[in-house]
């Protein structure tokens, strides 16, 4: 069987790409706003759910802009989220990006606890003193946790990206977040991933400032 590629020059695939997501959606509407996150989760995972399954709180974009503009750090749930996100740009902005797993604190703490180390590294966070946003794509008992702290007044995060990946308690997780009244971008249901953390986290910061030298 002959293979026939389109002739794409390298710099014209990811715009290739975007314009097969385009034409993909169709007549689909998406929530004026979030084209960009919804687009940049499909192009990263090729899986169209997340034209449905992506929920937003209102004008959590604006907020979750704003918050990185006045030097927002973000805290992650995994190592794997932390390095794809593009420190370089959230830098520009005053913002640093953390990950508390691999901590030695966070993982005694956990072990005295009973607890994941997921949930101690939220608690580690909690005790920055920073504006945060929190991405996580990986444990339900991360986002159990934030809920448990916003709702003690220990916490209260500019944005919450709940998008972990599974299939115990990952449902139940993020519908408690949409259940407070923190900004929110959740991948309802069992979908998700850090990679796709790692995404919304980008298309943020690239409406931000999308000038492709400082995307490299």
């Amino acid at each position: 069987m002959k293979v026939e590629l389109e002739n794409v020059k390298p710099k014209e695939i990811e715009t290739r790409s975007f314009e097969i997501i385009t034409e993909e959606l169709g007549d689909k509407k998406l929530i004026p706003g979030t084209e960009c996150i919804v687009k940049r989760c499909i192009h990263t995972s090729a899986d169209f759910d997340y034209a449905d399954n992506l929920c937003f709180s209102p004008n959590a974009v604006e907020k979750a802009i704003e918050a990185i503009k006045n030097g927002a750090c973000i805290v992650t749930d995994t190592q794997m989220a932390k390095a794809g996100i593009n420190k370089k740009a959230l830098a520009k902005y005053g913002g640093e990006v953390y990950c508390f797993m691999s901590d030695e604190d966070v993982a005694k703490k956990a072990k005295e606890m009973g607890s994941t180390r997921a949930t101690a590294s939220m608690d580690k966070a909690a005790e920055l003193g920073k504006p945060l946003i929190f991405a996580i794509g990986n444990a339900p008992t991360a986002l159990v946790r934030l809920y448990e702290l916003i709702n003690e007044k220990k916490i209260s995060p500019y944005l919450i990206i709940g998008v972990p990946v599974g299939f115990v308690n990952v449902v139940q997780s993020k519908e408690m977040i949409m259940d407070t009244d923190v900004p929110y971008i959740v991948a309802r249901g069992r979908k998700g991933g850090s990679n796709i953390a790692a995404c919304i986290c980008n298309a943020l910061l690239y409406m931000i400032d999308n000038e492709r030298d400082y995307w490299k």
